[in-house]
């Protein structure tokens, strides 16, 4: 097996990437409702992830971009063309795309090399041969050709696929899951590793994953999806810091959320009152306030509060905190926080940048 602490990524070549729209794609199964009225575009060279809870329809639309499948409703237009849609269908080997996924989908009778070479059939052995090669030297698996799948590791496999996958260099890479059967120390390597070299090669790249955190760290946007339909599309920032809605909040971060009812634009809480300026007087709210957002002192300074519960969980330490006035605690994330231990009165202090506005959700 590689080590993990470093995974060499030759330089790969660039390809002139695809840009992909969407007109009101929707996709059924039978009476179920996969996918409605979704209407976004992906720009040439763009990282872009598909986001959401597991079932809202992610692997749904990238099969209807590999053509694996075809929408009920809508279309799909590559570079202004129509490859999905009521009037035209281009079938999956004829728009140049490539796809890994989630279970890397290599050929266990078949080694590294062999697996990568499949791509390029068209071609001469020897070419095929030469550039299979140079793929696995780009994802680092030189030394690992003649290997087969059941002997190489879940990072070692997935370099394997995406070796695979860009050796025909595609315009569009579709990656389903890609990371979510690794470890965290070896998917944080790999993650960074393989978006090195989609940056590099330039494809237009669409990422299914349900992990905000990992959304977030490699997308140039975010599509949040739920319930088979888009709630929001934008940067990394923009949906942390402007969710569309309590659920988007939600999704993006832990929260503490309190009930209350705006008045003259604002709305008092057990932990201070916040501004509500675009809602009318007696809305019902939810206030979402982040834990990286609560500050504790020594008692006398803010408001009043006890801690229930510290815990150590590396760069923060995890406080639950008693308010007066709230029926659960308050969970905060400090970094170096002061010395306060369970049972200790201490003041609280909220910071206004960490605090959401909302409707009150339905239940």
């Amino acid at each position: 097996m590689a080590n993990v602490d470093t995974l060499p990524i030759g330089r790969a070549s660039a390809v002139i990437p695809s840009g992909l729209v969407f007109e009101g794609v929707g996709r059924r199964f039978g009476r179920k409702r996969a996918l409605h009225d979704v209407s976004f575009e992906i720009k040439p060279g763009e990282v872009l992830c598909l986001l959401g809870p597991s079932g809202c329809g992610k692997s749904t639309l990238l099969r209807l971009i590999a053509g694996i499948d075809e929408p009920t409703s809508g279309r799909i237009l590559m570079d202004g063309q129509e490859i999905s849609g009521p009037d035209r269908f281009v079938q999956p080997e004829m728009r140049g795309i490539g796809l890994v996924f989630q279970d890397y989908a290599l050929f266990p009778h078949l080694d590294a090399l062999d697996n990568v070479m499949f791509g390029l059939r068209e071609l001469p052995r020897p070419q095929r041969q030469e550039v299979a090669e140079v793929a696995l030297r780009r994802v680092g698996l030189s030394a690992f050709a003649d290997a087969f799948p059941d002997m190489l590791s879940g990072g070692e496999q997935q370099r394997v696929a995406l070796a695979r996958a860009v050796v025909a260099r595609p315009r569009v890479l579709l990656m389903d899951e890609p990371f979510s059967n690794l470890d965290k120390r070896m998917r944080d390597m790999v993650r960074e590793a393989t978006i090195t070299l989609l940056r590099e090669t330039g494809a237009t790249s669409v990422i299914v994953t349900h992990d905000p955190e990992e959304a977030m760290r490699i997308a140039d946007r975010i599509v949040l999806m739920r319930d088979g339909g888009i709630v929001q599309v934008g940067s990394a920032r923009e949906l942390y810091r402007n969710p569309a809605d309590l659920h988007a909040a939600r999704f993006f971060c832990e929260i503490n959320e309190l009930q209350g009812v705006v008045s003259k634009g604002r709305v008092a809480t057990p932990v201070g009152c916040f501004a509500a300026p675009e809602l009318e007087d007696g809305t019902e709210v939810a206030v979402c306030v982040r834990p990286q957002g609560i500050y504790i002192e020594g008692p006398g300074a803010g408001i009043p509060a006890r801690i229930l519960q510290r815990r150590f969980i590396g760069p923060v330490d995890h406080f639950e905190i008693a308010v007066g006035g709230m029926e659960v605690p308050l969970v905060a994330r400090i970094r170096n926080a002061p010395p306060f231990e369970r049972g200790m009165d201490i003041g609280l202090s909220v910071d206004p940048a960490e605090v959401l506005v909302f409707r009150a959700a339905r239940p």
